[in-house]
């Protein structure tokens, strides 16, 4: 992340969910009024003109060129992991965590979080402009929100819990989206670590990228060209999993894997009436902390 500035590609998923917000009601897959605010003007003039076929095939089209498969693969990730976040409340969570929330609104637009605690945990950057947003377009930060701050590669989250009185004795949900592929080895290694902490029966949902992409991008459809931009915008990716090996490594941390799902399995899930190819080394896994 560059300097002074919030993530660009957290700006890109509000702008997905803002796109999707704009889809006839009979369509789309969520409704997420509050995405739109955290886009910069073009891409708000964007989102306002997709209400209209022509623009709207235009746009999507526009995006899959530049990123095949990202709009797809982002918009069922985002229903897919507000399915599984309502599995793991319904099965007693009583507090929400969000490791690097970028821009997510889903302690505001889910109303089966309403009532539960929700604790965003991000860069500064990224965090005050949100806190920002939400005054001037809410009026106030939503009572169920605190928002903590920390940049995972340089900070402990460890000492973050300590100094903010985290209760690790609740069952808790932590989602982590997003964040695995831009941080070093040592640090998701630490993070896990972290999130062991918490009581039984306590879940994790996150984010990783299949590893081949980093070694051989040229496998997959699109993938090349998006490390290069990802280069250019200082939000490089430097970490990823084999998939046959996560089960294992999760067992390490007294975790074990429940769901591993792939951007072409969550697609055709929720969106099989959109064809589209591209992202399929983008994978959303869900997990629980043992007995």
């Amino acid at each position: 992340m560059k300097a002074q500035k919030t993530s660009r590609t957290a700006q890109y998923m509000a702008f997905f969910r803002a796109l999707e917000t704009k889809r006839n009601q009979k369509d789309r897959l969520f409704l997420d009024p509050y995405a739109i605010h955290f886009v910069d003007p073009k891409l708000r003039l964007a989102v306002r003109l997709s209400q209209y076929s022509v623009f709207s095939k235009y746009i999507n089209h526009t995006i899959n060129k530049k990123i095949p498969g990202a709009l797809s693969s982002g918009t069922a990730r985002t229903k897919y992991i507000d399915e599984l976040l309502k599995t793991a409340v319904s099965n007693g969570v009583e507090q929400v965590i969000i490791l690097g929330a970028g821009f997510d609104t889903r302690a505001v637009r889910l109303d089966f979080l309403k009532s539960i605690p929700v604790i965003e945990i991000d860069h500064p950057n990224t965090s005050n402009f949100k806190a920002e947003i939400y005054k001037k377009r809410i009026g106030r930060i939503p009572e169920n929100v605190t928002f903590l701050q920390i940049d995972f590669n340089k900070q402990n989250l460890d000492q973050l819990a300590a100094e903010n009185n985290l209760d690790f004795s609740k069952p808790t949900a932590v989602i982590w989206e997003g964040v695995t592929n831009y941080l070093t080895e040592e640090a998701v290694k630490s993070t896990f670590s972290f999130i062991s902490k918490f009581t039984q029966n306590s879940y994790v949902i996150f984010t990783y990228v299949h590893k081949e992409i980093l070694k051989n991008p040229e496998l997959f459809l699109g993938g090349e060209k998006l490390l290069k931009d990802l280069e250019k915008l200082e939000e490089h990716w430097t970490f990823g999993f084999m998939p046959n090996e996560l089960p294992e490594y999760l067992n390490q941390f007294n975790i074990q894997l429940l769901e591993d799902l792939g951007a072409d399995e969550y697609r055709q899930k929720f969106l099989p009436d959109r064809a589209e190819k591209g992202y399929e080394f983008y994978r959303t896994a869900f997990a629980v902390k043992k007995v």
